[in-house]
């Protein structure tokens, strides 16, 4: 089968940085879909294993997360789905990545792929929907109860793929005043349209931002990038009790400065479930089948910004220096091989 791949940890600049590549097809055992990829999507991460892990000598490492297709092939101990579904999924950490023709997927991290959603469409959305929806319900515990007014989240670095789902997920199932940063006019804009009530510039100190809005401090922080550079902005704009969560990797941050306001700090990773095989590691598979729902009902929509053509290197190249630019807004798909 057709993948693409890298063999030592390149700049993206590099020639062999990724490469195509040519792999036996794998075969499906267990909980396992074996999946026929369409589209994919790139995410941060993708960038991160690429720049730091390096494969065995003369090993070729595939990665990408992301992925929506059909399913080919069951495992014996698979009962959610069939050969033939139409699914999405953001697989896991430790297995071999989507950047494949031919993929397998653990069928309790996988959901059924959202009807009115082409292949490309539904490839933005499964591993930031995932952390958005993990983060604001799970770790910051916030009520969907959309009567429950008064209370606000701020979402720091709300243009990117996360947070283009967090804010629409706020906005539409909470009751949640949603203050998103962006630092361009068009990434406002953007965060705007998704339906932030407020869209404050991250370049400036954020604390500084909210006092200029004449806003309350804030109950609920999302910090999505660059945590360690807006760490004693965010405790000094926290409420008194409030939450903070984070999805990044900050250098150093004093959480000391969290205790006099009895502030918490909560992290999210969503491949914790599938990492750790964890005993809710299904709920993964349900809460995919949940956000298929709102994007088939129109609560929410995809978070594609740009799609990059066919599955190979040299897109994938391109895509990779576009999120290392820290200039991205929203999602980049590929598709097809």
């Amino acid at each position: 089968m057709k993948a693409v791949a890298y063999r030592k940890s390149l700049p993206i600049t590099h020639d062999d940085a990724l490469i195509d590549v040519e792999l036996p097809a794998p075969q499906a055992a267990g909980h396992d879909l074996l999946v026929e990829v369409k589209a994919i999507s790139v995410n941060p991460v993708d960038v991160k294993i690429r720049a730091n892990m390096a494969p065995a000598e003369g090993e070729s490492k595939v990665i990408g997360w992301d992925a929506a297709g059909v399913v080919k092939a069951v495992g014996p101990d698979v009962t959610l789905f069939q050969p033939g579904d139409e699914v999405w999924y953001a697989g896991a950490l430790m297995r071999p990545g989507t950047n494949s023709e031919l993929h397998l997927v653990d069928e309790r991290i996988a959901g059924h792929k959202p009807r009115k959603l082409d292949f490309g469409q539904a490839a933005a959305l499964p591993l930031t929907a995932i952390t958005a929806w993990e983060l604001l319900f799970e770790r910051l515990e916030v009520s969907r109860d959309k009567g429950a007014s008064g209370q606000s989240l701020l979402v720091i670095g709300a243009a990117g793929g996360v947070g283009s789902i967090l804010v629409q997920l706020a906005r539409r199932l909470t009751g949640l005043t949603v203050i998103g940063t962006a630092s361009r006019p068009d990434t406002a804009a953007w965060v705007q349209e998704l339906g932030a009530h407020h869209v404050i510039d991250h370049t400036k100190p954020l604390n500084e931002e909210i006092a200029r809005l004449g806003l309350p401090p804030v109950n609920y922080v999302a910090s999505l990038n660059q945590t360690d550079h807006h760490w004693n902005a965010i405790a000094e704009l926290v409420a008194p009790q409030g939450k903070v969560a984070l999805i990044d990797d900050p250098a150093a941050i004093d959480v000391r400065l969290l205790k006099r306001k009895s502030v918490s700090l909560h992290w999210e990773f969503m491949f914790t479930r599938s990492m750790f095989a964890t005993a809710d590691m299904q709920k993964q598979h349900q809460l995919l089948n949940d956000v298929a729902t709102l994007v088939d009902t129109g609560v929410i929509k995809t978070t594609l910004a740009e799609r990059y053509g066919k599955i190979n290197a040299a897109n994938l190249k391109r895509a990779h220096a576009l999120i290392e630019s820290n200039r991205a807004k929203g999602k980049i798909v590929l598709e097809g091989f």
